[in-house]
């Protein structure tokens, strides 16, 4: 086995030209220094050092070795460094719903990687009902969930508006029963459309789950079915609905909030709920740029 100490004494005397001038730069005695180039030689079983007065050269072994010795010390001290990163290193565990993990990683969090290198983003997505009850038993430090109600624990970022929409010049919103394509179990907006159906509209036929918000628009737009989709992805493709006209459960406002868990907040995650909120900021002054950042998910 090649040792790094062995072939530190082996690059100093190359580039020193003798084995004095080494000695000095490496802080040993000369003859501790040559008999680490008599045990490098014995490993080898090569000779490395031609030896006269005026110095040392190389062997043809001598350089080949050269090469490798200068590829291991390089490795050598960059496994150091990166472990020396990795000895500070943090980890911040973020719940984002499905939906709108375009948005947040086009808006903020690709920065915050970019930026905060000794800090490991760990991202997870769910529907917002599973996010909060993720958070609930300790497996984020924070997230970013939907709900009809004002956030009694959390930090409002902004509202956000759904309509129901049909494929433009479509018939699936005409049948007698309605066919729909909601987000999954858990998520607030299909709680909500299930809350506020009544006995005297008409009955609802579920034809898609989804958590992609691109399924969901896919399904309107080749008219097999309505949803309630989010104001920013309504496109020329869709025509929405007045749900008193239609017979169509009533859609809220929902609220989209920041919800930490308390026990694990550090600097490193006030760091990132600072430059969330700086760029929720931003946006809630160009509602154009909602369009801008998901352009890309139609």
């Amino acid at each position: 086995m090649l040792k790094i100490e062995l072939l530190e004494s082996f690059i100093a005397i190359v580039e020193c030209g003798n084995l004095s001038k080494a000695a000095e730069r490496l802080y040993r005695t000369q003859s501790a220094v040559s008999l680490q180039i008599k045990k490098l030689e014995e490993i080898v079983g090569q000779s490395l050092l031609l030896r006269d007065n005026k110095g040392v050269t190389l062997t043809d072994s001598g350089r080949t070795l050269l090469n490798y010795a200068y590829k291991m010390m390089q490795l050598s001290s960059q496994a150091i460094d990166e472990l020396k990163v990795c000895q500070n290193r943090k980890i911040i565990r973020l719940g984002v719903p499905t939906d709108y993990i375009s948005r947040y990683l086009s808006s903020c969090l690709i920065e915050f990687i970019r930026e905060f290198t000794c800090i490991e983003l760990v991202i997870d997505t769910d529907v917002s009902g599973n996010l909060y009850k993720r958070l609930q038993k300790g497996e984020f430090d924070l997230i970013v969930a939907t709900h009809w109600q004002p956030p009694t624990n959390g930090e409002l970022l902004f509202e956000r508006h759904f309509h129901w929409v049909a494929a433009k010049h479509g018939s699936a919103h005409l049948r007698d029963t309605i066919p729909m394509a909601l987000y999954p179990e858990n998520c607030p907006i299909r709680a909500q459309v299930f809350v506020n159906h009544q006995l005297s509209m008409r009955p609802i036929n579920v034809l898609l789950s989804t958590p992609s918000p691109q399924a969901l628009c896919m399904a309107v737009e080749n008219d097999l079915a309505i949803a309630p989709i989010a104001e920013f992805r309504i496109n020329d493709k869709m025509q929405i609905l007045d749900p008193n006209e239609h017979g169509l459960p009533q859609l809220p406002v929902f609220n989209e909030s920041l919800y930490l868990n308390p026990e694990t907040q550090t600097d490193a995650t006030l760091q990132l709920i600072t430059l969330m909120k700086a760029n929720v900021a931003e946006l809630a002054v160009l509602p154009n740029a909602f369009i801008d950042l998901e352009s890309e998910s139609h």
